[in-house]
Parts: C-alpha cells; structure tokens; sequence
C-alpha cells in the first residue's frame, strides 16, 4: 500500500502538524529557507498560484517534498505510482475526463472505503460531494499530478487518442475526403472528360478559359493585398510600449510537438527558458509520439525544467501534428493555451503581451497571433525569399485582414487561444494538414475574432530546395482541403460569416491555389518574348496584348510595393535588394501545388509531409533572440 510518512510526531499526538500550513511544515524541516519562503509566498499572492505550484515550478524544493507536507497537513496516504501503481480494475469508476480537470483518481479498496488520490488536496473536500454516492466511502490519499496523468494514459490513453483523431465534428472537418462517394467520383471524372474533349477539339477555347480564370485570380489577388496594405497602416506610436503582467495574471499552457527532433531539443529549452512569464503560471508540454524513441532519448540527457512535461501521445490511424495537440488538449486545464514549434524562439515577454492583450480584450477575442519571422534569412537566396514572404504575410496581410474585420487564417505556431474558445470550435481538425488555417476560419465561423499582438518569434527558415517543395506542398494541399471543407456546404458558411468575410475567404483561399495551379498559363506568355508561337496566337491582337501586359506589369509592381514595405516593417531591411527576385521564388509553388494535389488524388491527402529542422544555424549569435519592439501593422497594446 501507499506509504505514511511515520514520525515521532504520528506516534505523540501532541506533536502532530495535521491542519498545519504547508509553509510552516517546510520550514520546520528545513526544507526551505524562511527567506526564500518569504519569496514565494510572496510570488503566490502575485499569481494567485497555490504554493505548492510556485515551489516545484520555480525549483525551490522537489515536488515530493512538496508532497509530503501537503500529506502531513491532511493527515492522508502519500501514493506513487511507481511504487503502488492504482488497481486496473477501478479504472472505469471515473471518467477520465473528470479525474483530468479535477486532478484525482481511483486507487485501491481498502476495505470498504474507496482510496482516490489527488492532486490538489486543497480541493478535495468540495470534489467529495459531486463524487457518485455508489462509490461508497472515501478516504483522501496525495500523489503528484503527474502520476495520475501516466495512469490515466496507461488505462485509457487508446479511447483518448481515438476521441483525438475525431474530435471536432465531421461536417467540420476532413477526415470524409478519402472516402469519396460513386457521385463525387463520376463528377471529378465527368469533369476530367470534359476538360480533355476541350482540349480536343477546341484548345484555343479551353486554353483562354484558363488565362481567364487566372487572370481574374491574379486580379483579385493583388486587390486584396492592396486592401490589406491601407488597412495595416500604422495608426499608433511605432514603439510599443513595455509589457506588463495581468493583475490577474492567467495560466498559460504552451503545446509543442515534436516528431524527430532529437537535433534541436536542447536549443528549444534554453529558448523557452528565456520567457519571463512567472514559472508557477507556466506550463511547457512537450508532446512526442510514442514510438519517437530519438527525440524521447534526447530529451532524457537534458535537465528538464520544472515547469517543463513530456507528454506521449499513442500510436493511432495516423501521425499529424493536430491530433497529437488534441490528445495533449485533454492533459491541461489551462485558461490559455499557446503554440510553438520545436525551432521556435520566442520574444522573451511574450507571454505577457498575449495575456495582457487577452485581458484587455472582449471575451469574442478568442486567439491571438503573434508575428513571426527568421533568425537565419541570410543563410542563402531561398532563406531570403522566404523572409520576405513572411514580412508581407505577418506584418501586411495577417494585420489587414485583421483591421478589416475578415477571417484569419492562423500561422501553426506562436498562436494563443481561449480554451473555451478553442474547445467551442471543436479542437483542431486531426487530419488537416493545416490545421492552423482551418481553425481560424472556423473561429470565425463560431463568432470568434482573431487578433494580431506586436509581438515576435523567431523561427528556422526552411532553406534547402526539396524540403521547401515538400513543406510548401503540405501547405498548399492543406490550404485547397480547408477550402473544400468550409465551401462545401456554401450557404451554411454565408450565414455563418455573412457576405463580406464569406468573400474575404473565398478571395484568400481560392486565388492562392488558382495563382499556384494556373501560373503555368501565365508563363506561356514569356513565348511572345522570344518570337515563339503561342497557343492563343490567332486572339492576341495589339489590344488584347496590350491589356494583358498593363495587369502582368500592374500585378508585378503591386507585389513589389508590397515586399518593400513588408520588409521596412520587419528588421530585415537589407533584404531590400532581393525583393525583385521573388518572381523567381514563387513559381517553386506551383511544383508544391501539383505534388500536393497528387497525393488529394491518390488518397494520400492526410500525409504530413514533416519539416526537419535544425539544418540552418542562426546568422549571428543574438539573431534568434526577437526585437521586443516590432516595425509592423499591428497596433501596440
């Protein structure tokens, strides 16, 4: 059975500390100094933090110690899994969703009496009356939280990764996409049949329907960037201001998946250690798949802070990283959760920002997105495109789309949500493979906005030729099935948005795989420069040629006032000179496009095409650590 701690004080009732602060046990012991107690205390009264929390997480004493105390004060069993592991056969007392939001578990019979440990002793008299009458008697034992989570995995990890891979409801997600009915497929061949008679017998006709078609993307395209650009002007001051802690400062869970990240876990700890959130309100989950022995391995070696966990996620019907965020969603009770990805390296009062931001804001605020950017844009000329598109997207598009009201579509990582906000909208779709985006239209959908912070994370820019087609791929593939999902059903999506955001999406999403699937239409045309026939000869007359050459030049010089102020907002301002290079850059999307279409056909759409990282150090030594104070659209907070 568990284990009693046994002193001179259980023998003498006299000398009992049964009903004794936690804080005066520790400090009889010695186990803290009344200094450092003074410290902490103090810390507990700025976050509203048990004590117990603020010890273990800012490493003052070991949580068993914390244990014991809090068993002396209650007078109850210390248990530990690893030395008397809870009975099998009570598993199914408790649904496991309650023992997870409310830190308990059923543990062994002792008699007639039902021995549930907990967590969070404090609360346990109040938990005893919504506990059901037919579990008899009860008796209050200790153990650490992380003991119960190990159990409840151990017990129930398979119902919990199968309510993951299906959590959010099927008419809102895509998980139906490789199940297409006889209906759906004599449409897409009917549809091909067509495409090709064309073809056939009229490939003048069909030839310009596609010129149309893209034209009228690359239209709408560059109005919406121009749109965007108006509405992200700077209308506060250029710096924004310090960050301050809440008064109410809230929890805040930060999920990280990893998946073969052996190379770069220990640069992600010093990373994350760096944010001065208070350690006893943060909670960084590292999430790995169960069979990823290589980064399980690598993270052992390294001392984990204590504000650190590892969470393993069972083997499943398939491997992305939303499900894996989904499963983790149910080890967190946390107001606020926030993403990161392993290369990430977050502004160092980042977290104050978001909470503050969340804070401040109305409860329709249900996610905030932070800016990122790249600690490496100058490793080679791929690096360097890639760090403009991402000024243009996090610091002109995201904002404006944003001040004008329309539905954003989310990055994958340094985004925050409300937990109630998230779990409204279903949790993340398990089989998207941008699930970001997804999710942020299907906040919108749900009646929540989406706000940007001024504030930043650097990350590692994927520079290496086929490891960029095969990320932009996943990209764009998950881009063309989020579209799909939202727009099938189209008048529930109207009356879900209204017109004008119904729009904005259709303009986003829709122009951005025509602009990639259609561009080969649009090259066609660098025939003419050479003095080569073109398809559409017999039509391009001196005013439809003339027509055609003002929207490619109009087009070209939207895009690039755009990557120029794109860039003066970031920090990368010597990245000017290769702005006009970017169409050399984008064309590498149509390959992505086409290859993610491939696997949509061949029923390998769930496929995640995974991003190593770690390949690419930072340009110079302070280049990973983000400017606290970003040239961007956002508003300051």
């Amino acid at each position: 059975m568990g284990n009693r701690l046994i002193t001179k004080r259980d023998a003498d009732p006299a000398l009992t500390r049964r009903g004794q602060p936690v804080s005066q046990i520790l400090l009889e012991d010695g186990s803290v100094t009344p200094r450092v107690m003074v410290g902490a205390l103090a810390e507990t009264t700025r976050t509203g933090e048990p004590l117990s929390r603020v010890l273990a997480a800012e490493g003052i004493t070991t949580p068993e110690t914390v244990l014991a105390a809090q068993a002396e004060r209650f007078g109850a069993l210390v248990v530990r899994r690893d030395e008397t592991p809870p009975d099998d056969t009570l598993a199914g007392l408790l649904p496991a969703a309650f023992c997870l939001e409310h830190g308990v578990l059923p543990w062994r019979r002792i008699g007639d009496s039902l021995l549930v440990a907990t967590s969070r002793p404090d609360a346990f008299d109040t938990l005893r009356e919504t506990l059901p009458a037919e579990l008899g008697p009860v008796m209050m034992a200790v153990t650490l939280e992380a003991d119960i989570h190990d159990s409840i995995a151990a017990s129930h990890g398979q119902a919990l990764i199968a309510q993951a891979e299906t959590m959010r409801p099927l008419e809102d997600s895509c998980r139906d996409l490789n199940e297409s009915s006889l209906r759906g497929r004599l449409c897409v061949g009917l549809a091909l049949v067509m495409v090709l008679t064309g073809f056939w017998f009229a490939p003048e006709l069909v030839f310009a329907a596609g010129l149309a078609l893209a034209l009228a993307s690359l239209v709408v395209a560059q109005g919406l960037k121009l749109a965007a650009l108006l509405a992200s002007r700077p209308k506060g001051p250029a710096i924004a201001p310090k960050a301050q802690l809440p008064a109410a400062p809230p929890r805040v869970s930060l999920l990280v998946p990893l998946f073969r990240e052996q190379d770069i876990a220990r640069t992600l700890i010093a990373r994350l250690s760096r944010l001065t959130y208070p350690r006893s309100l943060l909670d960084v989950m590292l999430i790995l798949e169960q069979d990823d022995t290589e980064t399980r391995e690598a993270l052992r070696a390294v001392a984990l802070p204590p504000w650190f966990r590892v969470i393993e996620v069972p083997c499943g019907t398939l491997l992305t990283k939303p499900r894996a965020m989904n499963y983790a969603l149910r080890f967190t009770d946390a107001p606020i959760l926030g993403i990161y990805d392993a290369e990430d390296s977050p502004a160092p009062d980042q977290i104050e920002r978001v909470t503050a931001h969340f804070c401040r804001a109305p409860p329709t605020v249900g996610c905030l997105q932070g800016i990122l950017d790249f600690y490496n844009p100058r490793a080679n000329w791929l690096s360097r495109c890639f760090a403009i598109e991402y000024a243009a997207w996090f610091r002109v598009l995201l904002p404006g789309l944003a001040h004008m009201g329309l539905a954003v579509p989310l990055g994958g990582t340094t985004v925050f949500f409300r937990r109630d906000a998230l779990l409204a909208a279903g949790g993340w779709d398990a089989h998207n493979v941008t699930e970001d985006a997804d999710l942020g239209i299907l906040l919108a959908r749900r009646g929540y906005r989406t706000e940007l912070v001024p504030t930043v994370t650097r990350e590692e820019a994927n520079n290496r030729f086929w490891p960029w087609v095969r990320q932009r791929s996943r990209w764009l593939k998950g881009y063309t099935i989020t579209w799909w999902v939202h727009t099938r059903r189209p008048l529930a999506l109207w009356r879900a948005l209204g017109p004008r955001r119904f729009f904005g999406m259709q303009a986003l999403f829709l122009t951005t795989i025509l602009q990639f699937t259609l561009a080969p239409i649009l090259w066609s045309f660098w025939l003419l420069i050479f003095g080569l026939p073109h398809p559409l000869d017999p039509w391009l007359t001196p005013g439809a040629t003339g027509l055609l050459t003002t929207v490619f030049l109009a087009a070209e010089a939207t895009a690039l006032f755009v990557g120029f102020v794109a860039v003066s907002r970031s920090p990368h301002e010597r990245l000017m000179p290769w702005v006009p290079t970017l169409f050399l850059y984008f064309p590498l999307g149509s390959l992505a496009i086409y290859k993610g279409m491939w696997e949509v056909l061949s029923r390998n759409a769930f496929y995640w095409d995974k991003t190593e990282h770690g390949h690419s150090a930072p340009d110079t030594p302070s280049a990973e650590t983000p400017e606290r104070l970003p040239k961007s659209g956002i508003q300051p907070d």
